[in-house]
């Protein structure tokens, strides 16, 4: 299976003024793989060393009593039977069992750039991993030192790319002309869509999926299945990386209510639906955990006139979303024949507010919405070359009044919405519609790497 990441790993490589790479990524969302399988097998075979820090307990020991470059190359020369040099690739997986290892990327840049090097791991355990340990509280993060990748599930893009590669150049093609696309292949293009919708853009799920292709029925039992223990582990997570018994209980209660506080007439997150009498700032430690892990999208408001660049307003008004559309499907309890069957669900809105939520921070888009007076909104808003665009996430209703209170305080610039119907550009009004299966084309085409 293709992973877009790739292409970083060989502009990264290819460097002629590269440092140390740090992946950081959610769990499950293909690091490993995609360092191992996609690139190191490629680039570096049969030269390359794996240490997998989850699993190499003496090495760790070692690691961590050991601040001494040089020391630690000659245990793995000694112990590995790997000489470690331009020619060679040292890849850590697993980064935060051993925060010495990532420390130590400092003195990998200054002493040994020659090597090319990659570290993979999850950022918010590292964090509460040496903030659990005495030992860990010099630890110093090599700032300016290093190379970073911050990996994501994969986008409606990519798995269009892994699932139908002539569905996937018809859409390139189509959409660099600007073509509207005949009506039952659109139709076809949005059953693949939903799809995506269903099963996510998890890895292991995507390629569960492809292997019952030809049976959809068993591809979709299998995937819920694995959905299912991808979820199960996330909450587990939550029990292994946190420091106190009370904040993995606000933790999982809050992620297991995200679709439900979507739900609800006011998507804003009210943390007393959830936890009655709660606070926000009650739940400093499980926000922290649920969005630094990446399995959590914080989207915060804006009201009214917007000035560049974006900044969030009110740290208590902000919507969450899941990190993948897989897993809010799963939590919204519809079956695989309800979400396909029922193409105009009453529900539909929220599932591809959530979508689009995944797809802008797969590209590192911070995440806002507006808000208007009484019942005026956008769901979304971005930068695009220094100018303010909202974007509608079509649902049915219209939306020309907040159009007009938008632009009441802001430029009468570009209007995107996304929705199910085909592609569109009204000069006049300024609105560009963009049909679901277009959007992760549309943000790789205004969105540089």
């Amino acid at each position: 299976m293709e992973r877009k990441y790739l292409k970083n790993l060989e502009n990264w490589l290819n460097d002629p003024f590269r440092k140390p790479l740090m992946v950081w990524g959610a769990r499950q969302v293909g690091k490993s793989y995609l360092i191992e399988e996609l690139f190191a097998k490629k680039y570096f075979k049969n030269k390359y060393l794996k240490i997998d820090l989850s699993d190499e307990n003496e090495f760790v020991e070692f690691a961590e009593n050991n601040s001494n470059l040089s020391k630690v190359l000659e245990y793995i020369e000694l112990h590995y039977h790997f000489v470690p040099d331009k020619d060679h690739l040292l890849f850590f997986d697993e980064a935060q069992e051993c925060p010495s290892i990532v420390k130590m990327m400092k003195h990998f840049c200054e002493k040994r750039s020659d090597i090319p090097l990659i570290v993979s791991g999850s950022l918010v355990r590292l964090s509460i991993h040496r903030a659990s340990k005495k030992k860990d509280k010099g630890f110093l993060f090599p700032v300016g030192k290093i190379n970073e990748l911050y990996m994501y599930p994969l986008t409606f893009d990519e798995f269009l790319y892994n699932y139908d590669r002539d569905k996937y150049n018809y859409i390139v093609s189509h959409y660099k002309s600007k073509e509207v696309i005949d009506p039952i292949i659109h139709n076809e293009l949005l059953d693949v869509f939903r799809t995506y919708m269903f099963i996510g853009g998890m890895p292991e799920i995507v390629r569960t999926f492809l292997y019952y292709k030809d049976n959809k029925i068993e591809a979709y039992k299998a995937s819920v299945k694995k959905i299912r223990e991808i979820y199960d582990g996330y909450l587990n997570d939550m029990t292994l990386y946190q420091t106190s018994m009370e904040s993995v209980v606000r933790s999982k209660l809050i992620y297991n209510d995200i679709y439900k506080q979507l739900n609800k007439e006011n998507e804003n997150f009210k943390v007393s639906y959830t936890l009655p009498k709660a606070k926000n700032r009650d739940m400093v430690n499980p926000y922290f955990w649920l969005t630094t892990s990446n399995v959590v999208l914080q989207s915060f408001c804006l009201k009214e006139k917007i000035t560049l660049p974006l900044i969030k307003g009110e740290e208590s008004i902000f919507r969450f979303y899941l990190s993948d559309v897989g897993m809010f499907t799963l939590q919204s309890g519809l079956s695989y024949e309800q979400f396909l069957t029922d193409k105009d669900n009453a529900l539909s809105g929220i599932y591809y507010e959530n979508y689009i939520a995944t797809e802008l921070a797969a590209r590192r888009v911070p995440l806002f919405y507006w808000k208007g007076k009484r019942n005026s909104e956008f769901e979304f808003v971005i930068d695009i070359n220094n100018s303010v665009v909202p974007i509608d996430v079509k649902r049915g209703r219209n939306k020309l009044t907040s159009i007009d209170e938008f632009r009441n305080h802001n430029k009468k610039d570009l209007i995107i919405k996304v929705s199910s119907n085909r592609y569109g550009f009204d000069k006049e009004s300024q609105i560009l519609t963009l049909p679901l299966y277009y959007l992760p084309f549309y943000l790789n085409e205004i969105i540089s790497d």
